[in-house]
């Protein structure tokens, strides 16, 4: 089936390519590549426009060229007065818009990782049901190296993946692990052969969407119910996780961690 392709996108940032590799199957491309696939407002709030109109009975996420998404675009948050309020309303709002689209969508999504996935990359990858790796990626989760406290609901979802042990060792190590060890873990569900994950995206995608649609849909939604279930959390629990992660967004460590990020040198931590 021939593509047809369209973009969504605005003047100051990336794009997200969307187009029809074959019949049920919509694909959805990161294109931002003189950031290595970050994801700004414009590529966040195209997910979330996208998904509401979209049809198909399988969705393929996937990045340009050799680059997935190197994670949250922390280019614009190097200093002024208003930092932390920038940092809140990146991670906070339009990422987390973009997720709950995605999660939401009605039927299977396919996150093919044909280049490293990190931090919120990885988040994203994690909300689509499968996802398929070539194996030269890697993927890793930087907080750590940030001074970022990470989301609980963002934690909760390694957790259900791939259990407390790997996601302390994934987050509080903050080294990348490689396609091999992702694969092992339940990071990725599959490797493709070398070359090939374009192809084998598309061929997983046309037989998901050949299934019976009341059971594809009736099925994500029972899955995504029990893990919901399962995760409940206190009210009042909640909101203070949620105040800890608003308070990072202040602290001088996140500032020094996105500053020498951005200057490429070890960060100087202060505890405070």
């Amino acid at each position: 089936m021939s593509s047809s392709e369209s973009e969504h996108a605005r003047p100051d940032g990336g794009r997200l390519l969307v187009d029809h590799p074959a019949p049920g199957v919509a694909r959805l491309t990161i294109s931002n590549p003189e950031k290595r696939g970050a994801l700004d407002h414009a590529i966040l709030d195209a997910f979330a426009s996208n998904l509401a109109e979209l049809d198909a009975r399988c969705l393929i996420v996937t990045g340009e060229k050799t680059t997935f998404s190197a994670g949250y675009d922390l280019g614009d948050l190097r200093g002024g007065g208003r930092f932390a309020d920038e940092a809140d309303a990146l991670v906070a709002n339009p990422f987390t818009a973009a997720l709950d689209a995605l999660e939401a969508y009605p039927y299977p999504t396919l996150a093919a990782l044909n280049g490293h996935a990190i931090g919120g990359g990885l988040e994203l990858a994690l909300a689509c049901d499968l996802r398929l790796a070539a194996g030269t990626i890697a993927v890793g989760m930087p907080p750590a190296k940030l001074g970022l406290i990470y989301s609980h609901t963002g934690i909760r979802k390694f957790i259900d993946t791939i259990g407390a042990p790997r996601t302390r060792e994934l987050f509080l190590v903050g080294r990348r692990i490689d396609a091999r060890t992702a694969r092992e873990w339940g990071l990725v569900n599959a490797i493709a052969e070398d070359g090939r994950l374009a192809e084998e995206a598309v061929e997983l995608a046309r037989e998901i969407a050949s299934n019976a649609p009341l059971a594809q849909r009736g099925n994500k939604r029972v899955i995504n119910t029990v893990l919901s279930a399962r995760g409940a959390m206190d009210p009042e629990v909640e909101r203070e996780l949620i105040e800890l992660r608003r308070a990072c967004f202040a602290s001088e460590d996140f500032r020094e961690g996105v500053r020498a990020f951005s200057e490429k040198r070890a960060p100087q931590w202060r505890g405070r």
